[in-house]
Parts: structure tokens; sequence; C-alpha cells
């Protein structure tokens, strides 16, 4: 995709921390589209958990269209699971989400089972750094057969206090994962979409205060 920024509109969004408490319906937080449509999420209420808002991950998914269905979502700093869950309302094949705080992976496990997608789900428990550092050490590494769809939305403050290993990560999933793929970044103005690889190839787009970029692997 060529590289096409876009005045900044009103949609906000949250970079998605590992915390949580309690455990609430949130009435905001829902499956916008698809099968699941309509259908509240569990949510901590923890402010440092802050779910990507509705008219972001709308946005995303539009872009992304019809381009999900058949694969296999992974979702990196999984948060509330809001993206893995949407992207198999929407027709993915499987979602992966990585979530390093137990209970609010406990949270994502809830949202799997009252959805009924337990045998197209998991939950992996764990930092998403060294999740991918061990992966690559494996004799059979993640590797889904199916193309994948890489949601990588973490704290913005990664980019500014982590950049060396958020590059890392990027770069090594884009390298592994298999032709037809999609990869979706989410930062904010702070953060250099051309430090990415293959800069020209991202379609990056504003939604301030967030930077959407998504590249697809041809």
């Amino acid at each position: 995709m060529a590289k096409r920024p876009r005045k900044p509109n009103s949609t906000t969004a949250g970079g998605r921390l590992a915390g949580g408490s309690a455990v609430r319906p949130a009435a905001g937080l829902r499956i916008i589209g698809g099968s699941f449509r309509g259908r509240h999420l569990h949510y901590s209420g923890d402010l440092r958990t802050r779910p990507m808002k509705d008219r972001l991950r709308e946005a995303i998914f539009n872009l992304i269209g019809p381009a999900i269905r058949g694969k296999h979502a992974l979702d990196l700093f999984a948060g509330t699971g809001a993206l893995g869950l949407e992207s198999l309302s929407r027709g993915a094949d499987r979602a992966t989400m990585i979530e390093q705080h137990n209970p609010t992976a406990d949270i994502i496990r809830q949202n799997i089972a009252e959805l009924g997608v337990k045998d197209r789900a998991n939950v992996i428990v764990g930092n998403t750094f060294l999740w991918w550092r061990m992966e690559q050490k494996k004799a059979e590494p993640f590797s889904p057969p199916q193309p994948w769809v890489v949601f990588c939305s973490p704290p913005y403050a990664f980019y500014v206090e982590r950049p060396d290993e958020m590059l890392e990560l990027i770069a090594g999933l884009m390298r592994a994962m298999p032709q037809g793929s999609i990869f979706v970044v989410e930062a904010d103005e702070r953060f250099d979409f051309q430090q990415l690889p293959k800069p020209q190839a991202w379609d990056v787009r504003e939604y301030s205060p967030a930077v959407v970029g998504i590249y697809c692997k041809e």
C-alpha cells in the first residue's frame, strides 16, 4: 500500500497496558461488526487497560475489509482482547492473544467463553517481547499455516521508552508471517513510521491522537 496520510479527525484511541481489577461488563466495550456485533465484553475498568475506542477499531477493520476472513489474528498486547475477538466476529479463522497480566488474561478467557469461541481462540500469558524471542528459539516456532493479521497496539510510551525492542518485534514478525498477511501498527505522533521496515509500503493514517499503519505482505 502507498503511504496516504489523512487529516486528523475526532477519533481517539488508548494504548493498552496490562492491568485489571474487579470484572464488570463495560457499557462502551462491545463487538462492533460481524457475527457478534453488539455483544458486550467484560473489562476490568482499570484505566491502565484502556481499550481502543470503537471508532478507531471500526476504522481499522474497515481498512482491512474482507481480507480478515480466514486469517489467524495475533493480538500482541491484548489488553481487553477486543481486537482478537473482533477479528473472529468478522471472519478470522483463529485468534491468539498475548497478555502478561494474569487477571486481565482471565477476563479475556471469560469473554472467549461467553462468545462461544474457545475452540478458535487462545490466550498466552506472558511478556510479548520475551514471548517472541523464545518462539524464535524453538524448533517449531509460532507459525500458523494460514496468513496472519497482526495487531500491534501497545502503550504508546513503548515506542519512546523501548524503541529498539518495538522495532525488533515488528521486523521479526514481518519476516516470519506468510505471504498474504497483514500487519497493523497503532502508535501516536511521537513515532516515526519511516523507521519501520519497508516504510514506503505502509498505509499510514491519522486518527488523532492515534496514528495507524497497515502493511500487506504480498
